[in-house]
């Protein structure tokens, strides 16, 4: 489980109790973070009660039910709720994930909701993806090739096509880097690993032709190196990917690109 820390820096105070549905016989509690930054009050913990008998199975279905029908002004991101949009990521008991994929029949006592940690909080459980989506776009997630276009397609064998499962999967949704330590302490300096995944992504594609400027660009100190291969990132992965694997690799690539050099 990934220790929450609170994005404000401050300790949030005993929100609202909100009442029960009246005339429900299976009842859930929801302990959820709340913030305003329109306001001056320190963040707050909202305690709501979802009727299941009323509601989906997925945590998502729980938040959305309260927003529906207790508290229209709870805020959250949500898109696809089929685990492949990366939107409704958030700290869910202890565990940074995604609420549409995250059954409720899965957490014992009450379920505690708070925002991706370490992150700048927009409103309640709205990170601020801001740095994260800059680090993506430095990498230069995109095909660069110099040869010149081929008359249809730039073909790839099975083979080669093989190796960009477990990279191409990731969806962006910022699970893993917000439960990595170093990117905690780091994030201006260190891509994190679902930006290194991405990195790797496009050095493991073979019709890509960039791949010496995109490991040289890795190669440093903060961007690279400061993964200390704690695993957190594999661990918190929704879509259980391995992003320390694919920073190993860089690493090797990284280190045989500076040994040729020499």
């Amino acid at each position: 489980m990934v220790e929450f820390v609170l994005p404000q820096n401050s300790r949030p105070v005993e929100g609202k109790v909100w009442p029960a549905p009246e005339g429900a016989t299976r009842l859930r509690e929801f302990r959820i973070y709340r913030f305003d930054p329109d306001t001056s009050a320190n963040p707050r913990i909202d305690t709501y009660f979802v009727d299941l008998d009323d509601c989906g199975p997925m945590v998502l279905d729980a938040i959305l039910w309260i927003k529906n029908r207790i508290d229209p002004t709870l805020t959250f991101r949500r898109s696809c709720r089929e685990g492949i949009c990366g939107s409704c990521s958030m700290n869910i008991d202890g565990l940074n994930t995604l609420a549409c994929t995250k059954g409720m029949d899965e957490i014992e006592g009450a379920i505690k909701i708070y925002p991706l940690p370490h992150m700048p909080v927009v409103k309640d459980l709205v990170p601020d993806l801001t740095d994260f989506y800059a680090q993506h776009a430095a990498i230069e997630p995109w095909l660069q090739a110099s040869s010149p276009d081929p008359e249809k397609e730039r073909l790839q064998s099975p083979q080669d096509r093989h190796k960009l499962d477990g990279l191409y999967e990731c969806i962006l949704c910022a699970c893993c880097s917000t439960s990595c330590p170093s990117y905690w302490w780091n994030s201006d300096r260190f891509l994190g690993p679902a930006a290194l995944l991405q990195a790797q992504r496009w050095v493991a594609d073979s019709r890509d032709e960039a791949t010496e400027t995109r490991v040289a660009y890795v190669d440093d100190a903060f961007r690279l190196y400061r993964c200390h291969t704690i695993l957190n990132c594999s661990n918190a992965c929704p879509k259980g990917l391995r992003p320390g694997t694919a920073i190993a690799e860089l690493k090797n690539l990284a280190i045989a690109q500076d040994t040729k050099k020499e």
